[in-house]
């Protein structure tokens, strides 16, 4: 399948990517061999492989635990602004 650079112009228009004109015949050269690696890869018979996981595997679960910070008065003293047991630290712009 041979890609068109209106079409490499319309896929980076779609991302808002700026190509140049040499950087547009080379996105087309490499989204043509792309295409082509993929349609050999599609004619690739795989009905005799087998597909899925071979392990025995399961969820192991368990109930949640709380376990208190022993530091934790001496790390919120510690901490240069702060209200109660809250840090306050600076916001993201």
């Amino acid at each position: 399948m041979k890609i068109k650079k209106e079409e490499v112009e319309h896929i980076a228009d779609l991302a808002r990517i700026d190509l140049t004109e040499p950087e547009k015949k080379q996105m087309a050269k490499e989204l043509t061999k792309i295409l082509d690696w993929v349609d050999q890869l599609a004619k690739v018979e795989t009905k005799e492989i087998g597909v899925g996981l071979k392990a025995d595997l399961s969820n192991v679960w368990g109930e949640d635990q709380i376990q208190p910070f022993a530091e934790t008065k001496s790390l919120v003293d510690s901490f240069p602004e702060k209200e109660d047991r809250h840090l306050r630290v600076k916001g993201i712009k």
